[in-house]
């Protein structure tokens, strides 16, 4: 760590901070938000390096607090094996070294997803589909998972769509976070990417994002989690639309 500037090592705690803040209050968006602000200043490889440890405490905390894992595993296993492949498979994009792909991919999808979530209706998944259309959603979320770093599309819309209770869901939520972190990992490990020497700073990050969660848990006593969300939206599709056509300039 070395390399590793003062400056850099507090901008990682303010980030991961503020992401965890916005995970606070929406129950989402930590990994999105880390990506975005860390992806726009270092390498995407270097930025999913970093948010795997916070990633992975934040969202298995969220998984095995909900009341039925064993009934939400049987039903998503599918599209859970099919986000293991796909983030698997991605991941090579991000560890070719093409940051320029990389990031404007990365901006995309941000870009798209805070349109969709600013904009569209809820949709609804009929049961007699779930079964095929579950490993389709997990395959794709993987694929963009490997080469951006974002879990949220279209795994988030798609388990919104299910129709489950709010505990439900937030615990599936919980389970898709979950399994693309540790698909990450293994997909950055497999092609002998994974940068060891940022692994204390990813371990470290754990403190900033909790104390972020602890305290967007209090913002959202106190504020609209409404107005708050419709803010981060636009935030952050502004940043990735930058990311996106960075590449033009």
């Amino acid at each position: 760590m070395s390399d590793v500037s003062i400056s850099m090592v507090a901008t990682i705690a303010v980030t991961f901070f503020v992401a965890g803040i916005v995970k606070g209050v929406t129950g989402m968006g930590l990994p999105t938000v880390a990506m975005a602000v860390l992806g726009s200043l270092i390498s995407p490889l270097a930025a999913a390096t970093l948010l795997i440890v916070p990633s992975f405490v934040t969202n298995a905390w969220q998984l095995f607090a909900g009341p039925s894992f064993s009934s939400i595993l049987r039903r998503l296993w599918p599209m859970m094996l099919a986000i293991i492949a796909g983030t698997v498979l991605g991941s090579s994009f991000m560890a070719s070294g093409d940051t320029v792909l990389t990031t404007a991919a990365l901006g995309y999808a941000l870009a798209l997803y805070s349109l969709y979530t600013l904009f569209a209706r809820q949709l609804s998944v009929p049961m007699k589909i779930e079964r095929w259309m579950s490993p389709f959603i997990g395959a794709a979320t993987g694929l963009i998972t490997g080469v951006t770093g974002v879990f949220t599309l279209p795994a988030v819309p798609y388990l919104q769509a299910l129709g489950l209770l709010k505990d439900d869901l937030i615990q599936a939520l919980g389970l898709s976070f979950t399994i693309s972190t540790i698909a990450l990992a293994a997909g950055i490990g497999a092609q002998g990417a994974f940068q060891l020497d940022r692994m204390t700073l990813s371990v470290l990050a754990v403190i900033p994002s909790l104390a972020g969660m602890w305290a967007g848990q209090i913002i959202r006593d106190r504020i609209g989690a409404v107005a708050f969300r419709r803010g981060f939206l636009v935030l952050l599709f502004l940043l990735g639309a930058e990311m996106a056509i960075r590449p033009l300039f």
